[in-house]
């Protein structure tokens, strides 16, 4: 099982990126897959979440009417279009899948999940 996030880059305030969470050895559709940031001397948070099979999905406070969080399942892929953006947004962004199939938002990370690697998000003029 193995995550790969990608996407990330340097871009000016009201700017927009797209991230991408590609999976090989199975198939997100059956899981709960979230994207989570990490700022620097803050701890990990929640940023959108979408659940198997139907694609409920959340999204944090923070992000709301700026993120929206996509499935394509014919690429098995996880995207995360990010829109007006803001400096603090600035992160390393990781996704993440729930380790049981069937599973629903939100996410619990104290529990086992399988973690992609970080890609850094930079909102910068």
């Amino acid at each position: 099982v193995q995550l790969q996030a990608s996407g990330g880059g340097l871009v000016q305030p009201g700017g927009s990126l797209r991230l991408s969470c590609a999976a090989s050895g199975f198939t997100l559709e059956y899981y709960a897959i979230g994207w989570f940031r990490q700022a620097p001397g803050k701890e990990r948070e929640a940023v959108s979440c979408i659940s198997s099979g139907d694609g409920g999905s959340f999204s944090a406070d923070s992000v709301k009417g700026r993120f929206t969080i996509s499935r394509d399942s014919a690429a098995n892929t996880v995207s995360l279009q990010m829109n007006s953006l803001k400096p603090e947004d600035t992160a390393v962004y990781y996704c993440a899948a729930d380790v049981a199939a069937g599973s629903t938002c939100p996410i619990d990370i104290s529990l086992p999940v399988y973690w992609g690697q970080g890609t850094q998000v930079t909102v910068s003029s």
